[in-house]
């Protein structure tokens, strides 16, 4: 019998994360259904051939085996085991709690699939501590197609000889560079130097988006995507603050500029005032050896894999774990607020 996968997420970049663990699952002959989580993730990015579950009720009809979720939490009620896949790399970020909030452990999942050593000997470390999740370091399936060229890259303009720099920006106000850059951004993108192409967050202050939008001419395109890979590949340069798509933009052997990051190191190139963008970008698009060396190191910690099979390995993992059981593992613990939160929120009060 076939076994039933779904897709459990709550934005709308999550669809290119799971979309490669997909395609591998329907090679094997695997079932998938998709649940979108609140009103930021929209079914009008579902393709015509994915199928939706609208409610808690249908999940618990179709009874999946596996549950993935590229965020941070899934409701227990859901019925399979919860695979946590990641929604980005560790950019660093420093949560409330003064913790780094990618090792957050929330008591959700079953199984963490990571996506290289930096973070896997962490995780192994948090699982002997907490005893009710086992980790497997599977490489990341949002980056399957990024080993791969994109045919028909529509940011790719081969008339068009000028490199080109790729604005991205988290939405945190503390770590946000977009409002700071603005007008810097306007006054570079005038001269025609470099293409410029922008993409934010999807949570980002939507005045802040409008404001990029009101600069969009033959030297700057504002894009809105779910799928960020062809921009990365499309660019020469990053312009980035502390937001974990620049991990992302370093694995293609690409150079970074970061303004005002929280976690500044060797493989970046970080500033703190907007005067001096002009200046790093003409020096990082010079590729200096030592920039370069240290992002292939740095590569090698975050990613090892460039064969595009990481989906491969994440749905054996799972698939592992689906045959054994969890019996190896303790309970999770029971979260009684979260738990009322997340029945409030999905209208499901049936047990």
């Amino acid at each position: 019998m076939s076994k039933k996968y779904l897709m459990y997420i709550s934005q709308n970049y999550a669809f290119a994360i799971l979309r490669p663990l997909q395609q591998t699952i329907l090679k094997q002959g695997g079932e998938v259904r998709w649940f979108l989580e609140g009103t930021e993730a929209s079914p009008e990015y579902l393709a015509d051939n994915e199928i939706q579950l609208t409610n808690i009720a249908q999940i618990k009809n179709w009874q999946p085996d596996a549950v993935f979720v590229p965020g941070n939490v899934v409701p227990r009620f859901i019925p399979g085991i919860k695979i946590g896949v990641f929604h980005g790399f560790n950019a660093g970020k420093i949560n409330r709690r003064g913790r780094e909030d990618h090792f957050e452990i929330r008591g959700c999942f079953d199984l963490y699939c990571t996506q290289g050593p930096d973070t896997t000997v962490k995780f192994q470390e948090l699982a002997r501590q907490y005893g009710f999740f086992d980790v497997v370091q599977t490489g990341w399936p949002a980056l399957d197609p990024l080993f791969s060229p994109t045919l028909n890259n529509p940011y790719i303009d081969t008339q068009d000889q000028r490199k080109t720099v790729l604005l991205c920006s988290t939405f945190s106000r503390n770590l946000t560079c977009a409002p700071h850059i603005f007008n810097q951004v306007k006054q570079l993108a005038e001269t025609g130097k470099w293409r410029w192409l922008v993409q934010f967050h999807p949570k980002m202050a939507k005045e802040t988006v409008e404001l990029y939008k009101t600069i969009q001419g033959p030297n700057l395109r504002f894009i809105e995507t779910d799928n960020v890979l062809p921009l990365l590949q499309a660019a020469d340069v990053m312009l980035c603050d502390t937001s974990s798509i620049l991990l992302m933009f370093l694995l293609q052997q690409k150079p970074v500029v970061t303004f005002k990051n929280q976690s500044p190191n060797d493989w970046l190139l970080n500033i703190t005032q907007p005067e001096d963008i002009e200046q790093a970008l003409e020096y990082a698009l010079t590729r200096p050896t030592s920039l370069m060396e240290a992002i292939a190191n740095y590569s090698e910690q975050i990613h090892p894999y460039h064969d595009g099979l990481s989906s491969q390995r994440v749905l054996a993992a799972t698939n592992q774990l689906i045959t054994s059981g969890r019996q190896h593992l303790k309970p999770k613990p029971l979260n009684c607020i979260r738990e009322f939160k997340m029945r409030k929120k999905l209208h499901h009060w049936t047990w």
